[in-house]
């Protein structure tokens, strides 16, 4: 997988730095009360809309990473799954779950501080899920199994018939 790196921005606004420090504050409090070094924040107009911290050991939750607990947040305040015009304001580059979410979110935007290089250093790895990726279901390390699919696509087609459904 093609690992690029993005310049640091040097010019960005006061409004940015602003939203910015309130992810790394986050973060920091998240160390001090047993979390892990993640802060998210999710704003819109210029409005925090949502923050979250990473959970993951205190909720015993592997999902409750900072940007994912921002986007559950956000969703639940705005009744809303759709966060088109958001901006995310993470401490850290984005793991693969949480870009992943991010995009499934469809936010605007995302501003981060630490990158996943540095994420690394401090033994934070995701090069193995990102190599993983890459790699055919026979080659992954969890194997894979597919079976039952006349099953269910039945479901699949049930739901491609349904007036009412919500496409997203």
């Amino acid at each position: 997988m093609k690992q690029d790196v993005l310049p640091e921005k040097r010019d960005y606004t006061a409004e940015d730095a602003r939203f910015m420090e309130l992810a790394i504050r986050l973060s920091e409090e998240s160390v001090d009360q047993g979390g892990g070094p993640f802060g998210a924040v999710i704003v819109r107009d210029g409005e925090v809309v949502a923050t979250g911290t990473n959970q993951v050991v205190l909720q015993n939750d592997p999902t409750a990473h900072a940007e994912v607990s921002a986007i559950r947040n956000a969703c639940r305040k705005l009744g809303v799954f759709d966060l088109s015009g958001c901006t995310v304001y993470s401490s850290c580059e984005p793991c693969p779950m949480c870009l992943s979410a991010l995009y499934w979110a469809r936010v605007s935007r995302i501003c981060y501080g630490n990158t996943k290089a540095d994420a690394k250093h401090i033994h934070f790895d995701d090069s193995f899920i990102y190599d993983q990726l890459d790699l055919s279901h026979a080659e992954r390390s969890i194997r894979c199994e597919h079976f039952m699919r006349d099953r269910a696509f039945k479901v699949f087609e049930k739901w491609l018939a349904k007036a009412d459904k919500v496409v997203y």
